[in-house]
């Protein structure tokens, strides 16, 4: 049984590279291929794309359900059917063994968001003079007020901000670039965060976000929160958890799921109900509160 899968591998990687996918998003779609393909192997099932059916996928999706959880299940099979719409793109088959298929379904497992007494004990933590504790505030409040990814966050430049407008243009999934807002407070920390760089040996850098020997990665700045929240007394900060806290409060002060699904960055509204649900039942509560359902009864 000839293996014509495996050497699509790399050609399928090349051409993500073509269309400029992120690395996370090639890492993403070539791993899921090939465990797909190790699968095929392991169970003696055919190894030529047009040749592989609805059952096989299917059969990976259940193994992969029965090692991993639902969420990373349900990544899986969307990486995977990138891989098989590139297969019949390129002429490899003549129609994806996934057409009609649909994806695992997932719990709803709300994320926890970061309650007010939470984030005052994490920018008290953060405060102070001197450039690390303003470097800080100014990371927690622009994650906080704009609820921008991580990712989005690391790859902000000097050019990037228009503090005077309360803007900010970020880079997102599939190198898609949209304009944030912030509110005043991040304006005056960021303010207070470019005075204190212009000290830095660094300054002449572009990025925005400096350390002690170079520019902030997505890790130094992972590294930088999970510090402050051991300070704060709060564990297990995930900066994704702003972008949650972010939807919540949005959504809770009246903000629109449109205008929310455009600051987010997100193409499916899905993504808003997903990100909505942490804290579903505090807003519901808070509304009814704000009802009169009795009336004059």
């Amino acid at each position: 049984m000839a293996d014509l899968l495996t050497p699509l591998l790399p050609s399928f990687q090349r051409s993500l590279r073509a269309r400029r996918r992120s690395p996370k998003t090639i890492r993403a779609y070539t791993e899921s291929a090939r465990l797909f393909t190790e699968y095929q192997t392991s169970a003696g099932r055919t190894l030529d794309p047009a040749q592989v059916t609805r059952g096989d996928v299917e059969d990976f999706i259940a193994d992969q359900l029965e090692q991993w959880s639902p969420s990373t299940a349900a990544t899986r099979y969307r990486c995977l059917q990138q891989f098989f719409k590139w297969v019949v793109e390129e002429g490899e088959a003549e129609v994806s063994p996934m057409v009609k298929m649909s994806p695992p379904t997932l719990p709803e497992v709300p994320v926890p968001i970061l309650g007010d007494d939470d984030l005052r004990s994490l920018l008290r933590a953060c405060s102070g003079a001197g450039f690390e504790p303003r470097r800080d505030t100014a990371i927690v409040r622009l994650f906080l007020s704009s609820g921008i990814r991580l990712g989005e966050m690391a790859a902000l430049t000097l050019e990037d901000l228009n503090i005077d407008e309360n803007a900010a243009l970020v880079h997102g999934k599939g190198d898609r670039a949209r304009w944030v807002s912030y509110g005043d407070r991040t304006v005056e920390a960021l303010d207070r965060y470019l005075r204190e760089r212009r000290r830095h040996r660094l300054s002449g850098r572009s990025e925005l976000w400096l350390g002690p020997r170079g520019p902030l990665t997505d890790s130094g700045i992972a590294q930088v929160l999970r510090r402050r929240a051991k300070g704060a007394g709060i564990t297990d900060l995930h900066p994704h958890r702003f972008r949650h806290t972010f939807a919540h409060r949005w959504l809770a002060a009246g903000g629109t799921e449109g205008d929310l699904q455009e600051l987010a960055g997100w193409r499916s509204a899905q993504m808003v109900a997903r990100y909505g649900a942490s804290a579903r039942s505090e807003r519901a509560r808070a509304a009814y509160k704000r009802i009169d359902v009795e009336g004059d009864l």
